[in-house]
């Protein structure tokens, strides 16, 4: 399927983070090995990647030139650090500090970082982009993604089944120096790699949006 960002909520960039991959390769060296997910902030260089001018730019042509990079994470699936991820909707936004504010909460910790799901209608105006370090053939743990579930709001976990097999599952391979962009909400999933070496990939959330009542994002 070829997925386009306007009708399947999803689409991929061959090449477009070439020019920075050496700079990216450099930042995922200098944090912790076998480590699943490493949530990232205060990186000065990486910081600098994901601005308008460079890796964010796609970011900036869909949501407007106040877009701006609000959580960074690397996934590295290696044998050592190998998992699966059923089917689900991103929620949860990460924030500076907790500020009780209607309609946001849960909260969570994650990674010391401070974690609250809010308003479905915050995540649906955000983009997603992963930057691939490494090749991602059918064996090396592939983004799923259900094309256009973007559209129907926040799912609940028993519903989800239902939504995939209604919209089908669309496999994200990629070549190192991909982007895959996607509307933050879309249902996804990834099953564990069946590949030596590693599925490294940067994926970070962007957004346009202030948040209300003394809420910040924490950004990158």
């Amino acid at each position: 399927m070829n997925l386009t960002f306007e009708e399947h909520g999803a689409a991929r960039r061959y090449g477009a983070a070439a020019p920075f991959l050496d700079a990216l390769h450099a930042v995922a060296a200098d944090l912790p090995a076998d480590r699943a997910g490493i949530r990232l902030h205060g990186i000065a260089a990486l910081a600098d990647l994901l601005g308008p001018h460079a890796l964010g730019s796609e970011a900036g042509r869909l949501l407007g030139p106040k877009a701006r990079p609000v959580r960074a994470i690397l996934f590295d699936k290696t044998p050592a650090t190998n998992w699966g991820l059923g089917w689900h909707q991103d929620r949860t936004i990460a924030v500076r500090k907790r500020v009780d504010v209607p309609g946001f909460g849960p909260w969570s910790i994650k990674s010391g970082m401070i974690h609250v799901e809010p308003p479905f209608a915050v995540i649906e105006r955000m983009v997603t982009i992963r930057v691939h370090l490494d090749a991602v053939p059918d064996d090396n743990a592939p983004l799923l993604i259900a094309p256009a579930s973007h559209r129907l709001g926040r799912i609940a976990e028993a519903d989800l089944a239902s939504v995939v097999e209604k919209c089908g599952a669309a496999t994200c391979l990629a070549e190192p120096g991909d982007i895959w962009v996607y509307a933050t909400p879309i249902v996804h999933a990834s099953a564990a790699s069946d590949r030596a070496g590693h599925r490294r990939v940067f994926q970070i959330d962007y957004s346009a949006d202030s948040l209300p009542a003394g809420l910040l994002w924490l950004g990158v």
